[in-house]
């Protein structure tokens, strides 16, 4: 994750604290900064809408062997032990599951700091209210589009409007939240509205991913942006950033996904900034790069620990049988082991760039869902050979 706002206006966010500490230090003992990774944990992965990109595959179905409320409870005990600073509680549709509520009380108690990835379309008042009264930090609503558009990703006519009413629900009682918007091909021409909506409604944070092709967002792989795409895509990503801090508008705006974003980043304000670029680089190395597997883990509905939650082909344990702690620092299985050392093991242009101290490699899961080869290089890069070798 990269904050675009930190890089260009040296914004103060909570996150920031993570992603621009001392990068990687401590990558080897599956730690940073002293404390466990920041974990998403697909509750459950029964949902109430049928998305086209979703990694897990959810829909409207109960989903068998799912960890119970103990279960879930000593699992949280266990990353509040290896003192994981965030859980994010995504799903499917994590405000379906009964305990939900539960859990997050136990995960606040517990003092970790608690997150939610939902899409938003379950939160009336009275729930928004009791997630702002459980102290959760942040909510993170998915939003793909513009009415007809994020419908269409949704499969369910309304989801827009239902979204949108969740997002306004919490912007009213003073809860924080945000926007989740994933870049393909269906919404690239609707990213100027996206940020109109941020401006009008005064949503203060959103998140742009760049598209992974896991669970159903495998079969949407042609459906992606092209590599001048995600390049215009960033350069109006960066325009709108330097806008809202110049109208002296808080928000805090950054991409997922794809760690070009930084570099590229880096190279316009060497261009058109040299000052700033020179504190752009020092927050690049900072940061290392992709931390998967070091900085962010994963645990699936059913408890089963991955590197995140895009790479669940590939699996380390499972926290019924073992503390999470204990599965995250064991080096047995080579893909964990190599994540947390990944350089060596690279291929083809990843190998060879010069900028592989501030990227890591970017993510592995693409690389592998198009080529085969977990190591080999990421197609989703955008730089040009002239401007990496």
């Amino acid at each position: 994750m990269i904050s675009v706002t930190k890089l260009l206006c040296d914004s103060d966010n909570y996150g920031d604290k993570l992603r621009y500490g001392h990068g990687s230090r401590g990558a080897m003992h599956g730690t940073t900064h002293g404390h466990g990774p920041v974990v998403v944990w697909n509750c459950t992965r029964t949902c109430n809408l049928k998305c086209i990109h979703c990694y897990m595959a959810s829909d409207a179905q109960k989903y068998e062997d799912e960890l119970d409320t103990a279960e879930a409870k000593q699992f949280i005990d266990s990353l509040a032990a290896f003192k994981s600073p965030v859980i994010l509680f995504s799903g499917g549709e994590p405000l379906i599951r009964p305990d939900f509520f539960d859990l997050i009380k136990y995960a606040n108690e517990c003092g970790i700091r608690t997150t939610i990835s939902t899409n938003g379309t379950l939160i009336d008042k009275p729930t928004a209210r009791k997630i702002k009264d459980l102290g959760v930090g942040y909510v993170g609503i998915s939003l793909d589009g513009i009415g007809a558009k994020h419908d269409m990703f949704r499969q369910k006519e309304g989801a827009f409007d239902a979204a949108l009413r969740g997002i306004r629900n919490c912007l009213e009682i003073g809860q924080r939240v945000g926007l989740r918007c994933t870049i393909n091909r269906h919404n690239f021409n609707e990213l100027e509205q996206i940020f109109d909506l941020i401006e009008n409604e005064n949503i203060p944070r959103v998140c742009f991913y760049h598209l992974v092709y896991s669970g159903r967002g495998s079969e949407m792989m042609k459906e992606d942006i092209t590599l001048a795409e995600s390049r215009q895509a960033m350069d109006l990503i960066i325009e709108k950033t330097l806008y809202f801090h110049r109208q002296g508008l808080t928000k805090e705006i950054l991409t997922v996904d794809n760690h070009a974003d930084g570099v590229y980043t880096y190279l316009r304000m060497q261009q058109e900034d040299p000052k700033r670029a020179e504190q752009v680089w020092e927050l690049l190395q900072n940061n290392g790069g992709n931390r998967t597997g070091i900085a962010i883990g994963q645990v699936d509905n059913l408890g089963f620990v991955h590197a995140d939650q895009f790479t669940q082909n590939h699996t380390f344990g499972n926290v019924r049988e073992r503390a999470f702690g204990d599965i995250w620092t064991d080096m047995s299985n080579p893909i964990l082991a190599g994540l947390k050392d990944r350089k060596p093991l690279l291929k083809g242009r990843c190998a060879a760039c010069k900028w592989l101290s501030v990227c890591n490699g970017n993510f592995r899961a693409r690389a592998e869902a198009v080529t085969g080869d977990f190591w080999e290089s990421d197609p989703a890069c955008y730089l040009t050979d002239e401007e990496v070798l």
